[in-house]
């Protein structure tokens, strides 16, 4: 994927993600999107090594494994902030 992929995936993910698990955030909507982009990386990371493929496009699978990876940073990010 290109680079304004992983971008826009990030952005659709951190958003899901935010409303998922709702709460104030330091850093506000750009720290958003680079949590949904490293949540997207995180995704792909876990369902490469869990044996469930990887994120390999914008459509719905990446869509649901870059959510759950940001749900996770968030959730991370939330603890150590």
């Amino acid at each position: 994927m290109s680079i304004l992929a992983w971008i826009l995936l990030g952005l659709v993910a951190g958003a899901i993600a935010k409303y998922i698990h709702p709460g104030k955030d330091p850093g506000g909507w750009i720290v958003t999107i680079l949590i949904g982009i490293v949540g997207a990386v995180v995704g792909g990371f876990i369902t490469r090594a869990v044996g469930l493929g990887a994120a390999t496009g914008f459509n719905l699978w990446s869509i649901i494994v870059a959510v759950l990876g940001a749900v996770i940073c968030l959730f991370a990010y939330r603890k150590l902030a």
